[in-house]
């Protein structure tokens, strides 16, 4: 995947072909990176399964079968100058890609769903990052039930464009809800005039990395904070964490179910937005309180015993 990375970044330079005024390797380009970072931190927790290991490695390899084929076919298009996602020409490369399309998908799907289940029933790690996992995974869960709804996201009529050769192409479909060939931002090409799934898509997907990220700071502030060295104390931070992220997930499908872009804050999106900050700043704050008045409350004991030790005799009292 990271190969397949470099290969579309050069192409961005030696290839001038265009598809909707960007490079065509730039799909490719991101598919590759996305699916490379998400592939390391499977296999990385693939590895922590104390059951089912063998199991555990046979779901690797089927997922990264699928995953092969899925970004397999999003290359294959791109090399040929022509779109890979609802693409509803009769032509070979497109017949093509909707075939692997629909053997790939899927298994990506369920084979991340039974890994969140494995997960779920056995214990890898701290309580900490056990929580950031199962989150992790739940949140990369539904945001591959986000792709499938993209299919039929944009709810508009046929169409026909132009492919980086000149062709026309009947597009059925788009990431766009309510402007599905709207203008995108740069890079990640999100629409800035309609609604787009690709976005709560992204930030499921990568969820594990960011709560995996805020478990590995926890650990790291517990060496100079003795309050945080109670992993009970981290796994709630993580769950607050989880559950935040998952606020912001849920409010992304929402504003794009709208027809919104991610750049388009109404006023409902706003106040949840709001709402979420307070929740997680206010359940932050309560836990970090508590737990700082746990760990002062053991030193004052502790303090009340040297005393209470130094007000003893010394020496034994001889009984009669």
């Amino acid at each position: 995947m990271f190969t397949l990375t470099l290969v579309s970044a050069v192409g961005l330079f030696v290839d001038d072909r265009l598809l909707m005024d960007e490079s065509v390797w730039v799909k490719p380009m991101k598919f590759g990176f996305a699916m490379g970072v998400y592939g390391l931190t499977l296999a990385w927790l693939l590895s922590k399964l104390s059951k089912g290991r063998r199991f555990g490695w046979w779901l690797g390899t089927f997922f990264a079968v699928a995953g092969l084929l899925d970004v397999g076919a999003v290359a294959y298009a791109a090399a040929h100058g022509t779109f890979s996602h609802f693409n509803n020409n009769d032509e070979p490369v497109a017949q093509t890609v909707r075939t692997v399309f629909s053997i790939g998908v899927g298994p990506l799907l369920l084979i991340t769903l039974i890994i969140a289940v494995l997960v779920l029933i056995q214990r890898t790690g701290d309580r900490a990052m056990a929580r950031a996992l199962r989150a992790g995974l739940g949140l990369a869960a539904a945001s591959m039930v986000v792709a499938l709804w993209l299919s039929n996201s944009a709810g508009a009529t046929p169409r026909t464009v132009t492919d980086a050769n000149g062709h026309p192409v009947s597009m059925n479909g788009g990431h766009g809800i309510g402007d599905p060939d709207g203008n995108g931002m740069f890079l990640t090409n999100w629409s800035t005039t309609g609604g787009d799934l690709r976005v709560p898509h992204f930030f499921g997907m990568h969820a594990i990395q960011v709560l995996l990220l805020v478990t590995a700071i926890l650990g790291v502030l517990a060496a100079s904070h003795s309050w945080l060295r109670d992993e009970r104390v981290r796994a709630r931070l993580v769950g607050v964490a989880g559950l935040g992220y998952t606020g912001v997930f849920a409010v992304l499908t929402w504003q794009a179910k709208r027809g919104l872009p991610v750049t388009g804050l109404d006023r409902q999106t706003l106040i949840a937005y709001a709402g979420l900050v307070v929740f997680t700043l206010v359940t932050t704050a309560a836990i970090v309180v508590a737990a700082r008045r746990r760990s002062a409350s053991p030193r004052d004991g502790e303090q009340r015993d040297e005393v209470s030790a130094a007000a003893r005799p010394s020496t034994p009292v001889k009984l009669p």
